[in-house]
């Protein structure tokens, strides 16, 4: 049976008054706030209610920065994930559920999945950066070696950077590429960008998937097949 994946992140979801405020990643000559210039963190109810509402056909579209996608692009069928890389119920769908969906329902062309990085600290953003400079075709390959060793970079927060570093090394990265790439500060806007339009859908906790626009409650390999079942009936 497969393991029901709780899809609450262990570390709390920075609220925009945190990015607002304070959130800044600082590793080794890169001191940029993960703030984007969206006014200040008291932001009026009324404001809220006139934001435009975020549509399906918006959700499908790509946000500040090009989709990492696997799958046919007329797949009847996308799944749009959003995701921390230091996000534990992440690296399990990724380890353990992803495969099978791959196998059955993505190399068969039936499903397109969609993934958009989600930022909550400052090891998930520098490891997202990281996986965006190696290039669209070794993005994901590196996402998923990433998410496979999660338990041997993530959990430390002073000594994740040489550990990231050598897993860039098996992506062809040299040191002064390494990093040129986490003080990159438009990539890092970008990231964050991502993520605050992620928010404006609904997501609040990592991961989060949609399903042809519509937000899938679990994240088991049964709760997929329900859903791409359901989506797939005309």
């Amino acid at each position: 049976m497969t393991k029901t994946l709780n899809t609450t992140e262990r570390e709390p979801f920075l609220s925009r008054r945190v990015m607002l405020g304070a959130a800044v990643v600082a590793t080794a000559g890169l001191a940029i706030s993960l703030v984007t210039s969206r006014g200040s963190g008291t932001e009026t109810a009324s404001r809220q209610r006139n934001k435009p509402k975020r549509t399906t056909a918006d959700l499908m579209k790509p946000g500040p920065l090009p989709d990492l996608s696997i799958g046919k692009a007329d797949a009847p069928v996308t799944i749009v994930e959003y995701a921390s890389m230091t996000c534990p119920h992440c690296a399990a769908f990724h380890n353990t559920v992803l495969p099978v969906l791959k196998e059955k329902y993505i190399d068969t062309g039936k499903v397109r999945l969609v993934f958009r990085e989600f930022l909550l600290d400052e090891r998930g953003a520098v490891a997202a950066m990281m996986a965006r400079c190696a290039g669209n075709e070794r993005a994901l390959p590196l996402i998923s070696v990433l998410f496979s060793k999660q338990d041997d970079w993530a959990p430390s927060k002073t000594e994740f950077l040489p550990k990231l570093f050598g897993y860039a090394q098996q992506a062809g990265f040299t040191k002064q590429s390494f990093d040129q790439c986490r003080q990159n500060e438009k990539l890092l806007k970008s990231l964050v960008a991502q993520r605050d339009r992620g928010a404006e859908f609904g997501v609040r906790a990592t991961p989060t998937f949609f399903v042809n626009g519509k937000r899938l409650p679990g994240a088991t390999l049964e709760d997929f097949e329900k859903a791409i079942a359901s989506a797939s009936t005309p």
